[in-house]
């Protein structure tokens, strides 16, 4: 029997008991995703048992969940602040092919998107999709103390944590703002080369050098 969530107002947005629902699946689905993607997919599956799963599990749902609530957050805020009815649709195929594509090393992470209805200009709907990799850019600044925190105190797990905020949340910009499909780059580059110019080549450069060079978050206990 399916399990109904009633809908309520937090901050000053309402979300229904069915956006709750798909917004908390896929936190879930996501954290998992990625806390399997950093200790290289299946292969890995035994660092995760050894570290008693739980904490593995909480670190990703700090990071790369967090990193994905807020993006969907901030598309949301900026709809409805166009006076749109906007909602968050999580897609469960895409889910699967998340956790699918971890499992073996790699990932791909579009869980979903808000849908809004209204009449808007190419500009509105520009800044409504960019301001989830927006966010995710200021995040990785957020995680910045913790990794300094962790490392000053001789934390591996706070590192991890902090190493892992970084790394995710660029990584979610530079993603997102691919002009391709339904990712949120398109939207941008419809409305502004230059906007997307200024957000896509940071966040790549960044990604490429953070993520693939340095490897950050593939270190630490898991």
């Amino acid at each position: 029997m399916a399990t109904n969530i009633a809908g309520r107002r937090i901050g000053g947005l309402y979300f229904s008991g069915t956006e709750l629902r798909d917004l908390l699946v896929a936190w879930l689905a996501l954290g998992a995703a990625f806390t399997l993607f950093f200790v290289g997919g299946s292969a890995g599956i035994d660092r995760i048992v050894a570290a008693g799963v739980v904490l593995p599990l909480l670190v990703g749902l700090l990071t790369a969940g967090v990193a994905f609530l807020l993006h969907e957050i901030a598309h949301k805020v900026v709809a409805v602040r166009y006076d749109q009815v906007a909602e968050f649709r999580a897609d469960n195929g895409m889910l699967f092919l998340a956790v699918a594509s971890s499992l073996l090393g790699f990932i791909f992470a579009a869980p979903g998107a808000v849908h809004h209805r209204g009449r808007l200009t190419a500009g509105q709907h520009g800044r409504i999709a960019l301001a989830g990799p927006v966010v995710n850019l200021l995040l990785m600044l957020v995680f910045l103390p913790v990794l300094y925190a962790g490392t000053l105190v001789g934390s591996d797990v706070v590192a991890l944590v902090g190493e892992r905020g970084i790394a995710i949340n660029v990584f979610l910009a530079a993603f997102n703002l691919v002009p391709y499909g339904p990712l949120d780059g398109k939207t941008v580059l419809n409305w502004s080369r230059g906007v997307w110019a200024a957000t896509f080549v940071p966040s790549v450069l960044l990604t490429v050098l953070l993520v693939f060079v340095l490897g950050l978050g593939f270190g630490g206990p898991f």
